[in-house]
């Protein structure tokens, strides 16, 4: 990759919880022969931008993800969120700095792009972006009013990139004209991931229950990559079949 996201530059971390609430040990779910977080692991192995870790508090997912030989760092158990924790593995894994660029990659998105990936560090070519994501059109109509469908509201810059002006679980904007779907993967420059974790959660996170609005509040610059498709997020039983059946090629 040229320009300033060399692979050398860039370290993706993805954060793996056994103890999910919703579907207990869903790391290690065994998803066409082999657990999600391998899927996830190799996926972000195939885009190809820098070295990959997976930042868990469990010793089984570890061994899992050796097992497959990718690379697991051991982070403390206690972290409110996956950006805390991704922030405590850059820290173990690159104490001397070296990495300028964070990709954190949800363990629960088996199905994502690697193509995806790559799209996710191109607004941080723009040295006034800190924090970048992703975000697809919604095309279902039910999901323009379901709050479980978190809607980015941006304005755009070019064809595929929007500078994101807030998130919600509202049907919104109001108005003729697309909705888009928020997808929960971000690139950060180093300082701002350290800046945002350093934040206190804000009254719009904590309203909406989204954590990146905390970075809006504070007048941190978040630009969104405009990709094609929505990775499947697997939190309930139900999800899991779906992944099961997409990647065992029988959905």
């Amino acid at each position: 990759m040229a320009g300033p996201m060399a692979e050398r530059d860039t370290i993706i971390v993805i954060p793996a919880r056994l103890a999910a609430t919703r579907l207990p040990g869903k790391p290690l779910a065994d998803i066409a022969g082999r657990p999600m977080i391998v899927h996830v692991l190799d996926r972000a192995r195939a885009a190809h931008v820098g070295e990959v870790v997976v930042a868990t508090d469990s010793e089984a997912v570890a061994a899992c993800v050796e097992k497959a030989g990718g690379c697991a760092v051991m982070t403390r158990m206690d972290h409110v969120s996956g950006s805390d924790r991704v922030y405590e593995a850059l820290l173990a894994t690159d104490p001397h700095q070296r990495c300028q660029f964070v990709v954190n990659i949800q363990g629960d998105l088996p199905t994502i792009a690697a193509a995806d990936i790559r799209a996710a560090l191109a607004p941080l070519d723009d040295p006034a972006v800190d924090i970048a994501t992703l975000a697809a059109e919604i095309v279902v109509a039910e999901e323009r009013s379901n709050p479980n469908v978190v809607k980015v509201i941006g304005s755009p810059i070019s064809p595929k990139r929007l500078r994101a002006l807030y998130f919600t679980r509202a049907t919104a904007p109001a108005g003729d004209g697309p909705l888009y779907h928020h997808i929960g993967l971000y690139a950060y420059r180093r300082a701002a991931l350290e800046r945002f974790v350093k934040l206190p959660p804000s009254p719009l996170e904590l309203r909406e229950k989204l954590e990146q609005l905390r970075a809006i509040e504070a007048g941190m610059r978040i630009d969104v990559a405009l990709v094609d498709s929505i990775p499947l997020g697997i939190d309930t039983p139900e999800d899991l079949e779906r992944a099961r059946k997409l990647l065992s090629g029988t959905g």
